[in-house]
């Protein structure tokens, strides 16, 4: 990064995330042709705003960008193969978060609107590890079923109960 960092890393990469995701996001809304190429052009377009705006490090800026097109694939296949709605997909009640994020991954991840959208994540399980960033959602511990709670976009930790650092969603 050019420029030090104010406050909590963790944090800054988290706001990161969703500022890139809510940028993405807003473009693709305003598109009259979506498809999934256009939604991962987007989210890299994003990439070079936030390295631009200098947010983060353009290192940084594309491992976010990995985890949002992780993330709104898995929401994809989780409510197009479940039938279920968000809160499922998430692990609690969307009431934690704010409307504009729940409306935003909906917009992208509505599959009667963009039924097309996996963005390459079916060959993928999913896996989610330590020192990335992850959206919000509940991630439970492949080792011991702990189970970490996020309200916001945030950096995964190593497991408060037994260190680990590989996860998946809740539910599977």
């Amino acid at each position: 990064m050019n420029k030090p960092v104010k406050g909590d890393p963790f944090d800054v990469l988290g706001q990161a995330y969703e500022k890139m995701y809510e940028q993405a996001v807003e473009k693709f809304r305003k598109a009259e042709h979506k498809t999934a190429e256009l939604f991962e052009e987007l989210v890299d377009e994003a990439v070079d705003t936030a390295v631009e705006m200098d947010e983060v490090s353009r290192e940084d800026a594309l491992k976010l960008a990995k985890y949002i097109k992780r993330d709104v694939g898995h929401a994809v296949d989780y409510l197009k193969e479940t039938g279920h709605e968000l809160k499922d997909w998430l692990g609690f009640e969307t009431t934690f978060l704010e409307m504009e994020f729940v409306d935003n991954l909906l917009q992208v991840a509505d599959p009667t609107t963009v039924e097309w959208l996996r963005l390459k994540q079916q060959a993928q399980d999913y896996q989610y590890h330590t020192g990335e960033v992850a959206g919000p959602g509940t991630l439970v511990c492949d080792n011991c079923g702990e189970q970490l709670h996020f309200h916001r976009a945030g950096k995964i930790p190593p497991c408060p109960k037994c260190k680990a650092t590989a996860f998946h969603r809740l539910p599977e």
